[in-house]
C-alpha cells in the first residue's frame, strides 16, 4: 500500500517518528515515537494547512510516497469507537492514548484512523517499534508547492 506524507526537506527520509516524539499529536504523546501518514496527497496537505499559522506559506516541503507491504493486517479504527469529543482542538487525550497504546503493544505495524480535518478521510499512523518496520521503505520524494491560497487571506 502507498500513503503520503509531507516533510520538511531535511527529514523526508526520516521515517523515525521522531518529530511526533518530540511534540506529541493528535495520536501520541511526547515520547511515543509514531510516523503519521495519510491516504491521499490532499489529506496531507490539509493536515499540514491546519497546523501552519494564518499567512505562512509553508516552504521546503517534499512529498514522500511511503510504501508498506499489502500483506501487512492493518488494524483500524472507527469513528463509532471515539467519544463525541475525539477530534475537538485542542485534542483530547483519549487519542493519545489510544495512539500510544497502538505503539507500546507493538502488535500491528500499521493504524488506520479517521481523519479530524477531513471527515470521512483516514490517516495511517506506522510504529516504528514494530517487528516488520523494516519492510517501510520511501519509494521517492518530490519538491511540493502549496497553494497559498490555503494560508493567506486576500
Amino acid at each position: 500500500m502507498i500513503v503520503y506524507r509531507l516533510s520538511r526537506g531535511k527529514f523526508r527520509n526520516d521515517l523515525s517518528g521522531r518529530g511526533a516524539e518530540l511534540a506529541g499529536g493528535r495520536w501520541n504523546s511526547k515520547g511515543i515515537a509514531i510516523l503519521y501518514t495519510s491516504e491521499s496527497i490532499a489529506l496531507c496537505t490539509v493536515e499540514i494547512a491546519v497546523h501552519m499559522p494564518l499567512g505562512i506559506v509553508p516552504l521546503d516541503y517534499y512529498l514522500v510516497r511511503i510504501q508498506f507491504p499489502d500483506n501487512i493486517k492493518v488494524k483500524e479504527l472507527s469513528v463509532a469507537d471515539l467519544p463525541e469529543t475525539w477530534k475537538s482542538f485542542p485534542h483530547p487525550n483519549i487519542t493519545q492514548e489510544i495512539g500510544d497504546n497502538f505503539v507500546l503493544e507493538e502488535e500491528y505495524l500499521v493504524y488506520k484512523v479517521p481523519s479530524a480535518t477531513v471527515q470521512g478521510n483516514f490517516n495511517y499512523l506506522i510504529n516504528p517499534r514494530h517487528k516488520d518496520f523494516n519492510k517501510v521503505t520511501v519509494m521517492d520524494s518530490e519538491l511540493f508547492d502549496f497553494d497559498k491560497r490555503l494560508f493567506v487571506k486576500e
